[in-house]
């Protein structure tokens, strides 16, 4: 720390530089975040001293929370569910595990993911002590119900399924999961992290969230589809004895126990995704993840113009792009500044997102280049 204080302007010169470093989301394929819609971020700046963490002293903002909880257990089917607004999918998916864990009479158990999940269940494994089973895909790349039935056994504690996979966009058979889970009276947990924004504003057939019976738990983020600032996540659950199985004595606080992983917790990003949930509405919310997939369908068609193919036909504004040697192209895109990441081996594409900020134009000038690429 600097001895002199600097001026206002000064710091303000250096932040400003540094946020002049970081890259623009004009030209980023590569992530499920984007910009906040402006009403979350006036939301998010009325309540930057809040603290979820210490509820009796911010009965208004944990008011919001309550009402978000309830709003996207709406959405997902289930009204009564019982959670809060954690700082994304990662910390959903720890918790929602940890409360399987701590009901769970087994000891030293395990858990069966598919090998398509998240990264955050092998930090999971390692947080918790729970042996990490990967199931196999089938063709679709969803989640193989035989290999899950092969990995269960006395000791699996929980079943995971993903509603819009990280790398493909694909939905696993919750059902026949649900099924599994029942049979086993396990918990099933699906992370929908990404997709819990987007598969209720889709017409189709997928069962896959809390009118599914035997579904104990669903990660949703806000901060991707849902449009709220970063971080804001939602862990949501069916049954109340869960959350209750994570609480710990809080004795100094206005409330006298806490399930949250984190103590402090910013109210700013309950409210902002409750200003964005009040303001668009089913009706917005439709419109703008039909937009999505308008600029999804645009990309493919551009993409097989120039003779490259998906992976699979996408569910959702998530699309891998099958080309030769995929690594060095993704490094010359890189840069000429465009921004793509990669899908796993043995399955190695190109993968792209769709997100509200991408427009036509970048998709022209992404395949513009993307042509050059491969015709070198």
């Amino acid at each position: 720390m600097r001895d002199k204080a600097l001026s206002e302007d000064e710091v303000l010169a250096i932040l400003n530089e540094m946020r002049g470093r970081d890259y623009c989301y004009d030209r980023f394929f590569s992530t499920m975040c984007t910009q906040p819609h402006p009403i979350a971020v006036r939301a998010h700046n009325l309540f930057l001293e809040t603290n979820l963490g210490d509820p009796g002293l911010f009965p208004g903002v944990t008011e919001i929370e309550q009402r978000v909880v309830k709003m996207m257990g709406e959405l997902l089917g289930c009204p009564d569910v019982e959670g809060y607004v954690s700082t994304g999918g990662t910390e959903s998916n720890i918790q929602a595990i940890r409360a399987a864990r701590n009901i769970s009479p087994v000891k030293r158990g395990n858990i069966v993911v598919p090998e398509s999940a998240h990264f955050s269940f092998d930090k999971i494994g390692n947080l918790i002590c729970l042996e990490v089973r990967k199931a196999e895909l089938d063709s679709d790349l969803k989640v193989d119900l035989s290999s899950v039935e092969d990995l269960v056994d006395e000791r699996t504690v929980a079943l995971v399924g993903i509603a819009g996979t990280t790398e493909f966009g694909q939905v696993d058979p919750i059902d026949g999961l649900a099924e599994i889970a029942r049979e086993r009276g396990i918990h099933l947990h699906v992370d929908a992290a990404f997709g819990g924004f987007v598969l209720p504003f889709l017409e189709g057939d997928w069962k896959w969230d809390f009118q599914v019976q035997g579904v104990s738990s669903i990660t949703i983020d806000p901060h991707k589809m849902g449009l709220s600032t970063i971080p804001a996540g939602g862990l949501l659950f069916r049954s109340r004895k869960d959350l209750n199985s994570l609480e710990t004595e809080t004795h100094y606080l206005t409330k006298a126990r806490q399930a949250s992983l984190t103590g402090t917790r910013s109210g700013a990003a309950a409210a902002a995704t409750y200003a964005v949930m009040l303001h668009l509405g089913r009706k917005g919310f439709t419109e703008m993840v039909g937009h999505c997939m308008d600029l999804t369908r645009y990309l493919l068609e551009g993409a097989e113009d120039i003779g490259v193919e998906p992976v699979i036909d996408p569910v959702m504004n998530v699309v891998a792009l099958q080309v030769e040697s995929p690594v060095e192209t993704r490094e010359e895109l890189t840069r000429r500044g465009w921004h793509v990441s990669m899908t796993r081996e043995p399955r190695r594409a190109l993968r792209l997102i769709l997100m509200p900020h991408v427009t036509y134009e970048s998709i022209d000038l992404f395949l513009r280049d993307l042509d050059e690429v491969l015709s070198r």
